[in-house]
């Protein structure tokens, strides 16, 4: 299910899951060095971690393939820019002699939240940004005086092919859950987003308990959709359905794995979707 401005505070006019959600650890769920806290996870550890199973033994964590990122950089912080409310001007090259080629919303699609971005390259007072909430997606150069900043060490792979959430910080993997991608008539959109809101619901609804938005769009919505476009990775009410292809769009994980993302999915944190 896709976030839209019908989530605030009125029953979506589409709705296609139905059930109770499954706050049970997903089957292929692990945390990687210990019990999901901050403060485990912040800590530095010398020795190769351990893996502790969350749920069963026998379903372990696909080996990377092709088309799994090289994660080379990801060891060093990330730097985060706080987008002004009147947004910015997005140019082709970090000049300002260059092409402006968009701008960079300074809230979010739906609940108006202050945007927080991931700046991949930086050159001489300018930074390179994703661009939210466009299609297709591209990139463009900000100046970055000004901009309050600030840095994470944590970062989100989400692999459509295995349909796996991973979770990174100083480039060591802390953990990984099986996760719902899009059905194939709605393929969820691979790109660099990322985290634009953090949403929670009542209890037992089909996004289950909380949503984190998400700076990209669904571009090929499913038919007859009437709901919105924004992507993310929430809750669902039905729990059978994590691991396949079977959403509009937006990644579906159990209410275990939501759990261990809420201390550590802050605005601003890099999501990278790829197949």
């Amino acid at each position: 299910m896709l976030l839209a401005a019908t989530l605030a505070g009125a029953v979506p006019t589409v709705a296609s899951m139905a059930g109770a959600a499954a706050a049970a650890p997903s089957p292929g769920a692990y945390e990687v060095g210990g019990a999901p806290t901050t403060t485990r996870l912040g800590a530095e550890r010398a020795a190769v971690p351990h893996r502790r199973p969350i749920e069963r033994r026998a379903a372990r964590d696909p080996k990377p393939t092709a088309s799994s990122p090289k994660h080379t950089g990801w060891d060093r912080a990330t730097l985060l820019v706080h987008v002004p409310g009147r947004g910015l001007a997005a140019h082709a090259r970090p000049s300002g002699a260059s092409s402006v080629i968009g701008s960079v919303a300074g809230a979010s699609k739906y609940y108006r939240v202050p945007i927080v971005l991931w700046v991949s390259a930086h050159h001489h007072g300018w930074g390179r940004v994703e661009l939210p909430y466009v299609w297709p997606r591209r990139t463009g150069w900000i100046r970055l005086a000004g901009l309050r900043r600030d840095r994470t060490f944590v970062h989100v792979d989400v692999d459509l092919s295995a349909h796996r959430v991973r979770v990174y910080k100083h480039d060591e993997l802390r953990y990984t859950a099986p996760g719902a991608t899009g059905s194939p008539s709605s393929p969820t959109p691979t790109g660099h987003y990322v985290v634009t809101d953090r949403v929670p619901f009542p209890s037992g609804g089909y996004l289950g308990t909380f949503a984190f938005g998400i700076s990209g769009i669904q571009p090929h919505l499913p038919a007859g959709w009437s709901g919105g476009n924004q992507l993310a990775i929430h809750g669902t009410n039905a729990p059978s359905s994590i691991g396949t292809s079977a959403s509009a769009g937006c990644i579906r994980v159990s209410e275990a794995t939501l759990a261990f993302l809420k201390p550590l999915l802050r605005l601003g944190t890099p999501v990278v979707i790829h197949a």
